[in-house]
């Protein structure tokens, strides 16, 4: 059956805006397209606009390998300059010219007999909805893209301003005004410090937290111009300054071990209560420094808010929590009233409901969400964080179990990129837009169609991956969004030192994938001596016919490295 475009990708965030490029990159096609529900790229540092928004991760090593930045202005970007970043990445390219803006997937279906996936996209400015077929589907939405909704009783009630900080109201003026924020996470530690300074302060902010965050100090200075100009134009320099960034991070991970971690543990926590008792106010040491391990909830780089609380007009409460929300405030349990102009929900990200609310149909009708009920409690799943058995050709970035709680995602991303690209690297070469640019005989290409996880794999990959995740801090009985509530799967966190990631990446089981042509015949992997035996039988090595005999023993050993070594083996029976 005929395809509307060769790769469909939904999402022109940081993952699907680095698939697209790795496509044009490796294989020199451009036949794919991005759905996005936004006007621009860059995801969720489009979305996130909220004051004092910024990442936690160096600019340096937050960003992409094959797209170094010399010009990052400090160590720690902040949201504009990052979205202006992936931006930068998306027209270096010309990838603005395959995303389908304002739109989204509502459904996608596995057709077995055209071995293809048929999409059904929306349109939210026109409302209509059309077909897209494509040979490979690939979700970017991330992990970070729902925000939680607010289930504290009488949210309907409310009169004035109350959104999420990832939907930030920017008609909102605070200047002066009295703000309830509900929620102490990263979001909240970056945006309060500014809502409550300056000339435009609020009159009140009264903050309500749950559980304390661990938060360390930041130093984040500005590059000066020496310092980019080495980074421009010394050869190596920005990859020597990422390769130290990357171990001053990985070299963390050891702490996350529940046993043998306990030393590290406890002098990073001596450290953060030695700061938080420096910076913060003593009234409110209790409600800062955490009584859960560190590490169980990701730490939180402090950007002033801790020397924010020492003002007049800020409160923290983190024993009374909010029972009700009024026309205008809130009530506590305790029965304390706050009054409210506004009130900005620091909640999080729904991160337990994966790839919602897109329905996702795979062989046999059989629903993605459908699957992982049956197969893992409910609770997503994924082989390496990517691939579900019965849905061939399919692929997730950022998909289960992928997250770190110490080190860059983009890294994780990418290897999920290269892991995905060597896997359809074989459907590739059989497409047209790939077949069209390449200078081999037409015959030669391998015909395969898909390729899919086997079910076994994907299941021992799980209980691997549960097994070990229950050795590490995630799961030492701290409320997070890493661990399934009812379950206490976790479905976030990658349970092992990074460069083992990239590891598996590269160097991955190939046994536990099923590749098969348009007949569902198995395509099995062959030696490089059987190709040549084909060739030489084709009489191409033997006698140099129709490409002369210069280009067979010179030039075409060198094309062969390109060309992935499969040969087709019709087996007994299909399937």
């Amino acid at each position: 059956m005929s395809f509307d475009t060769e790769v469909l990708i939904i999402g022109a965030g940081m993952s699907g805006l680095g698939l697209a490029v790795q496509l044009i990159r490796q294989f020199g096609v451009r036949d794919f397209e991005l759905i996005e529900k936004s006007d621009d790229v860059g995801g969720t540092w489009l979305q996130n606009t909220y004051p004092g928004c910024g990442c936690d991760v160096a600019s340096h090593f937050y960003s992409y390998s094959f797209a170094q930045n010399p010009d990052w202005t400090r160590k720690y970007s902040m949201q504009p300059e990052i979205q202006r970043y992936f931006r930068s990445v998306a027209e270096q390219y010309r990838i603005e010219e395959n995303i389908r803006f304002h739109s989204i997937v509502e459904k996608a279906t596995w057709d077995d007999s055209g071995k293809i996936w048929v999409v059904t996209v929306l349109n939210l400015t026109s409302k209509v909805r059309s077909v897209r077929r494509c040979k490979i589907l690939v979700s970017a939405v991330g992990a970070l893209s729902v925000p939680k909704k607010c289930e504290t009783p009488g949210v309907d009630k409310f009169k004035g301003p109350l959104f999420h900080s990832a939907q930030w109201n920017h008609e909102f003026d605070w200047k002066n005004k009295e703000v309830v924020v509900l929620g102490n996470g990263c979001s909240a530690t970056q945006f309060l410090p500014i809502m409550a300074s300056g000339p435009d302060a609020v009159k009140k902010i009264t903050q309500f937290s749950r559980q304390a965050q661990y938060l360390s100090e930041r130093d984040n200075p500005y590059y000066s111009s020496t310092f980019k100009n080495v980074m421009r134009y010394v050869p190596l320099a920005m990859r020597i300054y990422r390769a130290h960034l990357y171990w001053q991070m990985e070299r963390d991970y050891p702490g996350f071990d529940i046993e043998n971690g306990k030393a590290i543990r406890e002098d990073l926590k001596k450290e953060n209560e030695a700061y938080v008792k420096r910076t913060a106010p003593k009234k409110y040491w209790d409600a800062l420094i955490p009584k859960t391990e560190i590490g169980c909830k990701r730490k939180v780089l402090d950007t002033e808010y801790l020397a924010s609380l020492h003002k007049s007009n800020v409160e923290l409460i983190s024993d009374d929590p909010v029972k009700e929300i009024l026309e205008h405030g809130v009530v506590t349990k305790g029965g304390k009233e706050v009054r409210a102009d506004a009130i900005v929900l620091a909640i999080g990200f729904a991160t337990q409901q994966m790839l919602f609310p897109m329905e996702i149909v795979g062989k046999g009708g059989l629903g993605l969400n459908q699957y992982w009920d049956t197969t893992s409690q409910s609770v997503a799943q994924a082989y390496f964080g990517t691939c579900v058995p019965n849905f061939p050709n399919f692929f997730v970035m950022m998909g289960p179990n992928t997250v770190t709680g110490h080190l860059s995602v983009i890294y994780t991303v990418e290897c999920q990129i290269n892991f995905t690209l060597r896997l359809i690297a074989p459907i590739i070469r059989s497409l047209p837009s790939y077949r069209s640019k390449s200078l081999l005989p037409a015959f030669l290409a391998v015909p395969t169609s898909t390729v899919e996880v086997r079910l076994d794999a994907a299941r021992r990959d799980s209980q691997w991956t549960q097994r070990e995740a229950r050795k590490l801090v995630w799961a030492s009985g701290c409320v997070n969004w890493a661990i399934d509530e009812k379950t206490g799967l976790n479905n976030m966190m990658y349970p092992d030192f990074q460069y083992w990631y990239w590891f598996r990446s590269v160097f991955f089981k190939k046994e536990d994938f099923v590749y098969r042509d348009a007949e569902s015949v198995q395509v099995v992997k062959a030696s490089w001596g059987r190709v040549l035996a084909l060739l030489a039988g084709a009489g191409i090595l033997a006698s140099g016919a129709f490409l002369g005999r210069e280009w067979v023993f010179e030039e075409f050993p060198k094309r062969l490295k390109g060309l992935d070594p499969r040969i087709l083996v019709r087996s007994v029976t299909k399937g």
